[in-house]
């Protein structure tokens, strides 16, 4: 029986991917052995640092070269190297859904990108959940570790159709609150709202202990326009529209969005998260190499 065919992993993207990595900058806490350090302490191979020994500890754990110098009886401690448990939140709302300049919808490369995440982090052994929102969290899947239990999640992203106006901050805060173990929250949006409320929910996350990475696809069009004369401008969330003269708001627009990139740029560097401005002109094979391929 033939493997079953996923739209947002294909075999050609899967066997691109191979051997790409991600990393935390900071402890996660898991169940398994894995890449990633744990903040507990526990038999492994990472050397912390000592205790005295206590009644009940085994012998066999005694440092007997610091006791032959010091004459105490003391205990190595090591850090765990964990597994690291991700939950990738993706933006379903009707913007994502813009395709003008780029290779697919904002939507489409999203889901490329989260469907290769995610069999990255099975194979280093970690674990991946999925959380798709738009005004609200519309549907979430808890981190699993086999690549039998990501199958739902690849069909959930098949299924997807880009609907509704977004809520990024209220979906940090929810998933801040819902996730109980420090974890990896990897955000996939346009961001297309006002800087200061995403920042207030990337804060929650850091705040809760959780690692934070921050992947903003965009279409070139939206990066600057790209077309001269008369054009009246939709709104994709609220069918709000907006004749403009191209030519005469041409670099105004080109600073307004130099100005918006770099507040959230500048906003998630000052909340220690990493953030990445992703143009959906490139291929996504290639944006996954170049963020991913350091380790």
């Amino acid at each position: 029986m033939s493997a079953p065919a996923y739209k947002f992993l294909p075999p050609e993207l899967a066997e691109r991917v191979r051997g790409l990595g991600l990393a935390v900058r900071r402890p996660v806490e898991g169940a398994m052995q894995g890449l990633h350090r744990s903040p507990h302490l526990g038999s492994s191979v990472e050397f912390a640092d000592y205790r005295e020994y206590a009644p009940g500890d085994p012998p066999s754990l005694i440092d007997w070269a610091i006791y032959a110098r010091s004459d105490r009886h003391v205990i190595r401690r090591y850090q765990e190297e964990t597994n690291l448990r991700a939950h990738l939140v993706l933006d379903i709302s009707e913007s994502m859904s813009f395709r003008q300049a780029g290779l697919h919808s904002k939507m489409d490369y999203a889901c490329y990108l989260a469907a290769a995440l995610m069999l990255i982090l099975l194979g280093q052994s970690d674990a991946a959940g999925l959380t798709l929102f738009n005004d609200e969290i519309r549907r979430s899947f808890p981190p699993v570790g086999s690549f039998d239990g990501l199958r739902p999640m690849l069909l959930a992203l098949d299924e997807i159709k880009p609907s509704g106006r977004s809520q990024i901050e209220e979906a940090l805060h929810q998933t801040a609150e819902k996730i109980q173990r420090r974890s990896l929250v990897i955000l996939i949006s346009d961001l297309l709202q006002e800087p200061a409320g995403i920042i207030r929910g990337i804060q929650h996350l850091r705040h809760n202990k959780h690692e934070v990475l921050v992947l903003q696809p965009l279409d070139g069009a939206e990066l600057s326009l790209d077309f001269s004369g008369l054009a009246e401008l939709r709104e994709l969330e609220t069918g709000a529209r907006l004749p403009v003269e191209a030519d005469q708001v041409r670099e105004a627009y080109a600073n307004e969005v130099a100005k918006y990139l770099e507040e959230i740029r500048r906003g998630c560097l000052g909340s220690m998260a990493e953030y990445h401005l992703i143009d959906t002109r490139t291929p996504v094979e290639e944006t996954l190499h170049a963020k991913f391929s350091q380790l």
